[in-house]
């Protein structure tokens, strides 16, 4: 068996191997089955962090296995010089379950977020708008790590020494109707919006908000775009958020969970919209890969059946419940909120910053926990956690709470 000497070994190359973008926790994870992990030393982890809620339906699934080795076996890539079997048949699975007449298919989130802004920059200039090029998006929000969808985003820590950042960008405090409305004018081609808001704290966002929104877009012939790259594909309880909300948008990204931790995003749009991006105005050398289409078409599968849903919707009461138990009195936690198996816990006031720590102390006790800021503990696991599993991890959890609760 490894020892902790091999931890350390494999943690300090990568610190001196890997450009430091990332500051990793001090595990090294080797194999999991189901939502358990094993790290180098053999000691195991609920994992309650769904790689980032990318794992959507665990480690080693027999379903994705199996769709990733068949197609291995007969090929794995062609670029987009060609038509692929797999991808037409995810497309055709996506268009049928969802409001979307087309896809695109590109590497992850951020490039999906890219493509819909282009695809409503384009949509604007095809119908003889070339001064309509504003985008409206949210505070706090997160739309991916390139230098358009990072100048979308709310945050202007990621997109800080990058110089100056793509124009026509505006940003409006999420929830408020009446800012959103004072922003959106004629020059606006799009408002872009995460129907709950993941990195800056899993916020929710209320369905007259998204109605308002859809209001808005439409008197102002704006697209709506919702990122439901940490929402879709399963994780509230319905293939997208979108369903549960009464508003449909425009477009639509999907990433993370769709590929179940094989990388892969999409663009999903209706017509006449989804053809503004024509012939080589936009592309992808991976985009539609055999092998993500492959995985992914399996994932649709497993996520649409109505009794994945009802587990979803199952865990969440579960999860929920177990974060109050373990501080009934909300000494530590101000706030539980989410939907489906995306959850937030907001620390109270005396532990403001301190959702590191917390997250440190959930690995210690054995469980694998995310956070959405220095103020949120997030969960975000596979959405076939059992029950039991469920079980194992609010007890783990638990036990890290009590290490911080005075």
């Amino acid at each position: 068996m490894p020892s902790a000497d091999d931890t350390s070994d494999t943690l300090a190359a990568a610190q001196a191997l890997l450009i430091p973008t990332y500051a990793p926790l001090p595990i090294v994870p080797v194999e999991g089955e189901g939502s358990t992990v094993r790290d180098r030393s053999g000691r195991d982890y609920i994992d309650l962090a769904g790689g980032i809620a990318v794992t959507s339906l665990g480690h080693n699934h027999p379903a994705l296995r199996a769709a990733l080795e068949q197609q291995a076996g007969r090929l794995w890539h062609l670029s987009n010089i060609f038509a692929n079997e797999p991808a037409i048949a995810l497309a055709q699975k996506l268009t049928d379950l969802t409001f979307a007449d087309r896809v695109f298919f590109a590497n992850s989130g951020a490039e999906a977020n890219e493509a819909a802004l282009k695809l409503a920059r384009r949509h604007a200039y095809n119908n003889g708008h070339p001064e309509k090029y504003g985008i409206v998006a949210l505070e706090g929000a997160f739309h991916g790590r390139t230098l358009f969808t990072v100048a979308a985003g709310g945050t202007p820590a990621y997109s800080e020494g990058y110089g100056p950042p793509p124009e026509g960008i505006s940003h409006v405090p999420p929830g408020d109707a009446e800012a959103l409305a004072a922003a959106v004018d004629e020059r606006t081609c799009a408002v872009i919006i995460e129907p709950i808001l993941g990195e800056s704290g899993v916020r929710p966002l209320s369905p007259e908000y998204l109605r308002a929104a859809r209001e808005i877009c439409d008197r102002h012939d704006a697209l709506l775009i919702f990122d439901e790259v940490q929402t879709g594909a399963g994780r509230t309880g319905t293939l997208f958020a979108y369903e549960q909300l009464g508003v449909t948008p425009d477009v639509l990204t999907s990433a993370k969970g769709l590929g179940g931790g094989f990388p892969i995003g999409a663009t999903l749009a209706a017509e006449p919209q989804a053809s503004a991006l024509g012939r080589a105005t936009h592309g992808t050398t991976f985009g539609g890969n055999p092998l993500a289409c492959a995985v992914a078409g399996a994932v649709i599968d497993e996520v649409s059946k109505p009794e994945l849903l009802a587990n979803v919707a199952a865990r969440h009461k579960q999860l929920t419940a177990g974060l109050a138990a373990a501080d009934p009195d909300r000494t530590l936690f101000a706030e539980i909120r989410g939907a489906g198996l995306l959850i937030g816990a907001e620390l109270t006031e005396p532990f403001t910053g301190r959702a590191k720590e917390l997250q440190l102390a959930c690995l210690d006790a054995g469980v694998m926990t995310l956070i959405a800021g220095a103020n949120v503990l997030r969960l975000a696991p596979a959405l076939n956690l059992t029950e039991a599993e469920a079980v194992e991890g609010l007890q783990r959890l638990t036990a890290a709470v009590e290490t911080l609760r005075p």
